[in-house]
């Protein structure tokens, strides 16, 4: 039981919600001006669980049959049969209607947004046989996260809350182009598609680190447009920093860079941008 229940932890890389997680309490922070209250911040976390981890469920469901050909995914659940396609498929069931309950606890616009939030992870795993822009739809779908949070909150969909999600999704959109850098070739023997793909990786990876320049420009325009306290910039320049050394240790020559401690080092970006932000209405 407990190696089962180890599985679809791994399956739904619960560890995954430090991108997605921080950034909606930091939207409820800022529509609420740093008090949205524990309950509300109770039922952001379990809908924001609940839709991420429906979503990577769908991902893999729906990417199994490359996942099983591809040599970085031979240890994946679904891959080596730890979670079959019936278990895979009662935990997306489960996930949202986990997500579907604690949105209707928050404000009832939320209700009513949730399906138009839906909309891009849902849609997110067939891009890729689509177009190579299935990074922005990616990041479309994380950035549903700040503005659920943001709503939940009681705030109206206005400038700033745009302003912050457009830098979330440029962030991770960015982000996952270079990590799908490594993939070009097997994308390309399987006909699917990325930046990468499009265009090169080394034009794909100047491209995200447009990206990611842009993204922390969304960040100090969205502290100057709120007038936030000195400790919101402290994020931003933490934020900054992660993406600079991220970017300087990028080499799309070999890819041993590109471990797990990577990818995770990114979540440092969503922990001190919240952290930072929700210090900077105590000063």
């Amino acid at each position: 039981m407990r190696e089962k229940v180890q599985a679809h932890i791994e399956n739904i890389a619960l560890h995954h919600t430090v991108f997605d997680l921080p950034f909606a309490y930091m939207g409820a922070f800022l529509a609420a001006k740093g008090h949205p209250g524990w309950g509300t911040l109770l039922w952001i976390t379990l809908a924001v669980t609940g839709a991420r981890s429906a979503a990577l469920a769908i991902d893999n469901f729906v990417d199994l049959k490359y996942d099983k050909v591809h040599p970085r995914f031979t240890k994946r659940p679904m891959v080596r049969g730890a979670v079959t396609k019936g278990e895979a498929l009662l935990l997306i069931a489960m996930s949202l209607a986990l997500c579907l309950y604690a949105v209707a606890k928050l404000p009832p616009v939320c209700l009513r947004l949730l399906p138009l939030a839906a909309l891009p992870f849902v849609v997110y795993p067939f891009m890729k046989r689509l177009t190579g822009l299935c990074h922005a739809v990616l990041g479309v779908a994380i950035a549903m996260a700040p503005a659920g949070g943001w709503m939940a909150a009681g705030g109206q969909i206005d400038p700033p809350m745009l302003l912050l999600c457009s830098a979330v999704g440029i962030w991770i959109g960015a982000f996952d182009v270079i990590y799908g850098v490594q993939d070009e070739a097997f994308d390309r023997t399987h006909g699917l598609h990325s930046l990468a793909t499009e265009v090169g990786a080394a034009q794909a990876v100047a491209l995200a680190r447009i990206g990611h320049f842009l993204c922390i420009l969304c960040f100090t325009a969205l502290g100057a447009l709120l007038h936030l306290a000195f400790p919101y910039y402290i994020g931003v320049f933490i934020a900054a920093a992660t993406l600079f050394y991220q970017h300087s240790i990028v080499d799309i020559r070999q890819f041993r860079w590109l471990t797990q401690r990577y990818f995770m080092r990114n979540g440092i970006v969503a922990v001190a941008m919240f952290l930072c932000t929700a210090a900077s209405f105590y000063f």
